[in-house]
C-alpha cells in the first residue's frame, strides 16, 4: 500500500466530513475515504483538525462524532490562495490551473468571472 502525503489525507477527511449528512464517527468516516487508511491515522487527523477548530466533536458513548465546523468552499479557497501566495510564479500557477480545468469547471469559472460584483 502506498502512502499519501498527510496534507492529502487531511483534505480527504475534510471532504468526507463536508459530504456527510451529519456528525460521523471515525469508523464511518474511515469507510468514506478511499485507500483504506488506518483507523488510528484517521483518528489522529480528526484530533488535529479539532485542535485547529476545523471540526467539532460530540461524545457518543465511548467515541466521538465529528462534523465540519467551517465552510468547505472557504477552507479550500484559503488553501489555494496560500499556495498561490508562496509560489515563485503565481501567473504561471494560475495558467496551469486553468489549463487543467474540465469543461464543466471552466464553464463555472467563466460564469463566476462574468458576474457583476455584489
Amino acid at each position: 500500500m502506498s502512502r499519501r502525503p498527510l496534507g492529502q489525507l487531511e483534505a480527504e477527511v475534510l471532504a468526507a466530513l463536508a459530504a456527510a449528512d451529519g456528525p460521523v464517527s471515525t469508523a464511518d468516516l474511515r469507510a468514506r475515504i478511499p485507500g483504506d487508511p488506518a483507523y488510528t491515522t484517521v483518528n489522529t487527523i480528526l484530533f488535529r483538525l479539532h485542535a485547529k477548530d476545523l471540526v467539532t466533536r460530540s461524545r457518543a458513548g465511548r467515541h466521538y462524532l465529528y462534523e465540519l465546523a467551517v465552510d468547505e468552499s472557504r477552507l479550500v479557497a484559503d488553501r489555494m490562495r496560500d499556495h498561490l501566495r508562496h509560489a515563485s510564479d503565481p501567473p504561471g500557477v494560475l495558467s496551469r490551473f486553468v489549463q487543467d480545468l474540465t469543461a464543466d469547471e471552466e464553464h463555472a469559472l467563466r460564469e463566476i468571472l462574468h458576474r457583476p460584483e455584489s
